[in-house]
């Protein structure tokens, strides 16, 4: 019996950290600016608390990022289209785009956190390796596509979070607009392909 209460208050708090560090990042200006203790704070822990279950404030911002990243991981590996695998690959690879694009947008503050954190290359990151594998498997799947992996790779740089950042916020590029103008460059950069057969 005494073994399920640290279990119960362990998975409270992470619940209650998670959206603590949501709202920070939510509501914050910068994301530079929020710390392990303002995260504590707003979420009614120690700061021993954060620094167990993450290690790091990127330990953090990782885990935030995989929670709200979640039912995204879930279309894309199992729902239906245009995400979901059954999708004729250029459909998908104009989808996934798009998607990793509004998530970016939707989670502006903690994507530039994660991706400017300083811990190590953006390319080595786990959520990225899984992007690139993924837009690469399937942009390999167009006939008469070369190089797959550099083009997954040039396909995700159009959707870095200060890219991003740069023109939702200093350019205040529309949404639609960027959405479009994605479709648009995911469309050139397939258009040297043969059609599929």
């Amino acid at each position: 019996m005494p073994e399920r209460k640290p279990r119960k208050d362990a998975a409270r708090n992470r619940e209650a950290v998670l959206a603590a560090a949501d709202a920070l990042f939510a509501r914050g200006a910068s994301p530079e600016d929020i710390t392990m203790a303002d995260i504590a704070a707003e979420a009614g822990v120690g700061k021993g608390t954060l620094f167990r279950a993450y290690g790091d404030r990127t330990g953090l911002l990782r885990a935030l990022y995989e929670a709200r990243l979640e039912p995204v991981t879930e279309a894309v590996e199992s729902g239906p289209s245009p995400l979901g695998p059954d999708t004729p690959p250029r459909e998908r690879v104009t989808a996934l785009l798009d998607v990793v694009l509004c998530f970016k947008l939707d989670n502006r503050r903690l994507a530039l956190a994660l991706e400017g954190s300083g811990s190590g290359s953006p390319y080595r990151a786990e959520h990225y390796e899984w992007w690139h594998g993924l837009l690469r498997s399937v942009l390999e799947r167009i006939p008469g596509l070369v190089d797959g992996d550099f083009t997954a790779h040039a396909l995700l740089a159009a959707t870095r979070a200060d890219l991003v950042e740069h023109l939702a916020g200093q350019e205040r590029v529309p949404r639609e607009r960027m959405r479009a103008q994605l479709a648009e460059f995911a469309a050139r950069v397939m258009a040297g392909a043969p059609g599929d057969s």
